[in-house]
């Protein structure tokens, strides 16, 4: 009897395992598929634009059924099928309700039972799919979008009422609406997202991964504190060619963690260390994740302008987290280590520096040329193709399936996700709830532009509980950009009349109707309250008034540059959900690694990722995005230093450790080196971190020799 019980579980358990092996063949090949269709409605017009959306969720929709099952299912034959019964019916009604859209329209835009039936498990399986990949957060907000439009919006009694909408209309928006299921935001997966997600995949399928890695360490290696700052550049390359931080942490911190621990790093450090660096991954160019490409969509501006100015702000953010590296190596009193593969940096970048340097370098003088991120990122594929035959690990037929389907893996969630959250940002639109939400930012923050930064922050904090960095970035800018371009441009206009500059004709007439005690005042200098009570007295008549003045007062260029401005601040404040408990996802991949935990490693990374706070700052309040680049590299080097300050009052740390009383002193070098628009500060603020960096090193080294005599 029991030899027979252990018979048939090994039956099963080889069953099991067969049918395991087999689901891992065809989302192989699935993959392949659906990386050669993109390719295909990508550089050809075989497919119209909502057809490509709507096959590239389909794509991935059955990748998704078959990886990620219902809960659970385990090795269940009858429970796969149930999945597959499940992604035939969600996306075979698909299909079938975007090809009735010309009888829908031919019907005086009126659908039938059938077809609302057929919406109604479309965008009901968008929604279990999205839950599959990313969880409840996403799926709850969407069913509490949907049903504010159609149930309670009409229940409310303030600003937020809304009177509703029929089911027929909200499921006809919803499908076919520009900004719904298969609007903008999925016909920028389907192409700029899935192309670099695609060139990311055949870079490390080349080899490009081991080669980062080993450039980071022949750069920093045998510097104090050097495997943590591995870990940092490491971090940030992987960063240009992955637009996942997770990712970004599981495929680097294997390696770099285990080397800091063995380094003498405590090991919730390492993790946090990592953590954090790989979240910046997310911020460097050309990739920075989906949300360069939605953030191109949203405002307008070339993607290529986007990546040039961001480079100078990531570098920034990367050498905030190596200043942590070094400080922390410092106070541990580390010595420069020799490494086990002690390679120069000549001989790593002779042995791969094609499959890595070539293809990115290809891909950025293509964009600065003016060509497309879609050429761009396909031209750049072959260029890794090309580029690994000059190595020894060519990639062949095999080698490139395995990076189509891995593309194509790599793309699932992120995918689904932006074809879903079309969803949320429709109904923000149709309701106009964004525009609201906006008004009482700017309300409760009285005109102050910092206090609208720390509630877009706090919200952010927030939203990134829940959200992945790209939905986080989506939400809040549809909800809270507006609000912060309108502060911005409004403290320009301030400046304009404080200057004594002249409004236009029409508008300087619309003055002395709204604010007649100050109409005298035009084309005169007058003090900052002036003017503000002048805008004032315009927005107590209509708020549009103010508004307008913004490209009556204002350059284009300068318009352009607030506008960008104000997206690229929640776009890095978007990030903070990657390392802030109690939701830190990288963090905790991190701590896994580590074998830490996750909370404290959360909070670890969360120190060490201040940059996310301070960086967006200088967008608000210096013209580091929009200067020329004499102005730009000048506040880029003293908030360099002044990054540097921080950390080492946030440490206690210099040189030497410090009390209370240096460690203000640092903080407020600090505030002076990032103090905007005063370079005579920052000169000073130099200067005195120079005689305090000075003077701590040689007693560091009085120290030093005092403990070890004979040693200088």
């Amino acid at each position: 009897m029991t030899e027979t019980a252990h018979s048939a579980s090994g039956q099963a358990l080889e069953a099991g395992l067969r049918q395991q092996k087999l689901l891992r063949r065809v989302v192989y090949w699935l993959g392949v598929a659906v990386a050669l269709l993109h390719l295909v409605m990508n550089y050809s017009t075989w497919f119209p634009t909502q057809w490509q959306a709507v096959l590239h969720y389909v794509g991935l929709g059955t990748m998704a059924v078959l990886l990620y099952p219902m809960a659970g299912r385990g090795q269940s034959r009858g429970m796969l099928w149930l999945d597959v019964l499940f992604g035939c019916v969600v996306l075979g009604s698909t299909v079938l309700v975007v090809s009735a859209e010309d009888a829908i329209y031919a019907r005086g835009v009126t659908m039938t039972a059938f077809e609302m039936a057929l919406a109604l498990v479309a965008i009901g399986g968008a929604i279990e799919l999205t839950r599959r990949t990313t969880g409840w957060v996403i799926p709850l907000l969407i069913l509490l979008s949907l049903s504010y439009v159609s149930l309670w919006g009409d229940w409310l009694d303030n600003i937020f009422r809304f009177a509703g909408l029929s089911v027929e209309t909200l499921l006809f928006r919803s499908i076919f609406g520009d900004d719904a299921l298969f609007g903008s935001i999925a016909q920028i997966s389907v192409s700029f997202v899935f192309m670099f997600i695609l060139f990311g995949a055949f870079l490390v399928r080349s080899g490009a991964g081991d080669f980062v890695i080993a450039m980071s360490n022949a750069l920093a290696g045998r510097i104090v504190g050097g495997p943590g700052l591995v870990a940092v550049i490491s971090s940030g390359l992987t960063g240009t060619i992955s637009g996942s931080a997770i990712a970004n942490t599981v495929s680097t911190g294997v390696v770099t963690i285990p080397m800091m621990k063995r380094a003498g790093f405590p090991a919730r450090f390492a993790a946090g260390v990592e953590s954090a660096a790989s979240t910046g991954g997310q911020l460097m160019p050309p990739i920075m994740g989906a949300g360069a490409f939605v953030m191109a969509s949203y405002t307008q501006i070339p993607y290529t302008d986007i990546v040039l100015v961001a480079f100078l702000p990531a570098l920034l953010y990367f050498l905030s987290v190596a200043f942590f590296v070094r400080i922390e190596a410092k106070r541990l009193g580390f010595q420069p280590q020799p490494q086990e593969d002690d390679k120069s940096f000549r001989q790593v970048l002779r042995e791969g520096g094609l499959v890595f340097v070539t293809p990115i370098s290809t891909l950025i003088a293509l964009l600065v040329a003016g060509f497309t991120p879609t050429y761009a990122a396909g031209f750049a594929i072959l260029t890794v193709i090309g580029a690994s035959w000059l190595t020894p690990r060519p990639m062949g037929l095999g080698a490139i399936a395995d990076a189509l389907a891995l593309g194509s893996r790599n793309m699932i969630t992120t995918g689904l996700l932006l074809v879903a959250v079309g969803l949320v940002v429709n109904v923000i639109a149709m309701t106009g709830v964004g525009n609201t939400l906006s008004l009482m930012i700017q309300q409760w923050a009285g005109g102050s532009l910092l206090l609208a930064l720390v509630l877009i922050a706090l919200a952010s904090l927030v939203l990134g509980m829940g959200l992945p960095v790209t939905a986080a970035y989506i939400v809040l800018a549809t909800l809270s950009a507006p609000a912060l371009y309108n502060l911005m441009a409004e403290a320009q206009v301030v400046q304009h009349l404080v200057a004594g500059n002249t409004l236009p004709a029409a508008s300087a007439a619309l003055v002395q109707l709204a604010a007649p005690d100050l109409a005298g005042s035009l084309g005169q200098p007058m003090a900052p309250t002036q003017a503000q009570a002048l805008l004032d007295g315009l927005r107590a008549v209509d708020p549009s008034l103010v508004t307008g003045l913004y490209d009556q007062v204002l350059s284009p260029t300068l318009v352009t540059a607030i506008l960008l401005s104000a997206h690229m601040i929640v776009f890095w404040l978007s990030q903070d959900s990657n390392v802030t408990p109690p939701v830190c996802l990288t963090a905790y991949a991190a701590a896994a690694i580590a074998g830490t935990s996750q909370i404290r490693t959360g909070f670890t990374a969360w120190k060490l990722a201040k940059g996310l706070y301070i960086v967006p700052l200088l967008f608000a309040y210096t013209p580091i995005l929009h200067g020329d680049w004499p102005t730009a590299l000048a506040l880029f080097a003293f908030s360099a230093v002044g990054l540097y300050a921080f950390a080492a009052a946030f440490q206690g740390h210099l040189e030497t450790n410090h009390g209370w009383g240096v460690r203000l002193l640092l903080a407020a070098l600090a505030v002076a080196l990032l103090y905007p628009n005063a370079p005579w500060l920052h000169w000073l603020g130099l200067a005195a971190f120079a005689a305090l960096f000075t003077w701590d090193r040689r007693r560091h080294r009085r120290h030093s020799a005092g403990n070890h005599p004979g040693i200088s």
